[in-house]
């Protein structure tokens, strides 16, 4: 067990906060995911390091040219949830259509931003 930790490759640094995860497009739109924390307790715990940090669609809507609101496979679940009684997220949502990375877009009704 020693060996393997002592053979471990080191040359591989974690992230650093602020670094460029990944650009991802999705219906014409960009959304450039950085290292970061979303708990500020978290940058100060000396076994984490900087994971890709998702846009709060929450706080800061975005739609689709059709109106479709943009959301992240682990956002809150909101009032028009459908899915099973355990489900937290909105990935666990029979409206939840997975796009590229944690993306998603929400096909709900009563979500849809009305063009």
């Amino acid at each position: 067990m020693l060996t393997n930790l002592f053979n471990s490759d080191l040359s591989q640094a974690p992230p650093k906060e602020g670094t460029l995860y990944k650009s991802v497009t999705i219906e014409g739109i960009t959304f450039d995911l950085y290292y970061g924390y979303y708990e500020e307790f978290e940058r100060h715990s000396r076994f984490n390091e900087p994971i890709p940090i998702y846009p709060d669609f929450l706080k800061s809507p975005r739609f689709t040219k059709d109106g479709l609101p943009f959301v992240t496979a682990m956002q809150d679940i909101c009032e028009g949830y459908q899915g099973p009684s355990s489900g937290d997220s909105c990935a666990d949502c029979v409206h939840f259509r997975k796009q590229e990375e944690l993306f998603g877009l929400c096909s709900c009704p009563k979500r849809q931003k009305l063009l």
